[in-house]
């Protein structure tokens, strides 16, 4: 039993060996494709980096909520994340809502966000954001003055991403 035991604590050493300690810093992001999203955001948590939020995350941005896992993330006093509807351009070139992505969107996120996101009306048109104490007490604070001034991680932003298209061919926000 004890050498089975060594053997399974030898693998979970070997395995944390290869997990990044690098940090991604999610700041002034304003969303954009929900598939481009998506992807970066597989990669990422397949990355094993952790993720900050250091300012605006908004829209297809919030994505990161459900595809990282939240003791990867954590929020600075600087964070905000923006809420909506996701959206299609109609026949008149007009933000049209779309339903169905729009519950795909509102599918990935975990459940604390979701109850939040509920007792505000739900996702739609108007933006609803979540900073502030809220924010603070669904996901882990960080602290950046005092890490940067012990131990300098390596932080890349985010790119900007594009409007997604559609199984039809429109934009998805």
């Amino acid at each position: 039993m004890k050498v089975l035991t060594g053997l399974l604590a030898l693998v979970l050493l070997l395995a944390g060996m290869g997990v990044s300690h690098a940090v991604v810093r999610i700041a002034d992001d304003r969303g954009g494709r929900i598939g481009t999203y998506v992807d970066k955001y597989q990669d990422l948590r397949q990355s094993g980096e952790t993720v900050i939020i250091d300012g605006l995350c908004a829209s297809a941005c919030t994505i990161v909520l459900g595809a990282i896992p939240s003791d990867r993330i954590c929020v600075t006093s600087h964070a905000t994340l923006g809420f909506h509807a996701a959206w299609d351009f109609g026949s008149n070139g007009r933000a049209v809502t779309n339903p169905e992505a729009t519950h795909m969107l509102y599918s990935m996120y975990p459940s604390h966000v979701r109850r939040w996101i509920s007792h505000r009306g739900g996702l739609t048109p108007r933006m609803i954001f979540l900073r502030g104490k809220q924010l603070q007490s669904m996901y882990k604070p960080c602290y950046l003055d005092a890490q940067a001034s012990t131990n300098r991680p390596s932080r890349r932003a985010l790119p900007q991403a594009e409007p997604l298209e559609s199984a039809r061919g429109q934009l998805l926000h």
